[in-house]
């Protein structure tokens, strides 16, 4: 059974910058799709990125430009670095995978817990 253990959620400015990992444990990822997501306080859960197991990536609007998601499978980890960060990012960030890359939640089948990222001066 896949396991997905999020990290480096933090408390950041405004324009600031941060890098969240998600390590992955019981197999491999090489053949699955990786997504992250997010949900913010009274708000439904957002797919922002995703990357296919050939390493094809797909951005939401809100974030694309500003966020970059990439993967190593030799290491098992996920990567989403975000900058320009924005007081409308502040969410619980998900690293999911499936079968296929979506940024629908319905489509991914791993979940891990989630990190709590804020950005706030």
């Amino acid at each position: 059974q896949l396991q997905l253990v999020e990290s480096g959620g933090d408390l950041v400015q405004p324009g600031g910058s941060l890098r969240l990992s998600c390590t992955a444990s019981g197999r491999t990822l090489a053949h699955l799709a990786i997504g992250w997501f997010r949900q913010a306080p009274g708000k439904e859960r957002e797919g922002v990125a995703c990357i296919s197991s050939n390493g094809i990536t797909f951005y939401s609007d809100s974030v694309r430009g500003r966020f970059s998601i990439s993967r190593d499978n030799a290491k098992t980890s996920v990567y989403l670095e975000m900058s320009s960060l924005k007081p409308d990012d502040t969410a619980i960030y998900y690293c999911t995978a499936g079968p296929r890359a979506s940024i629908w939640p319905d489509d991914m089948v791993y979940w891990g817990e989630g990190t709590l990222v804020t950005i706030s001066s």
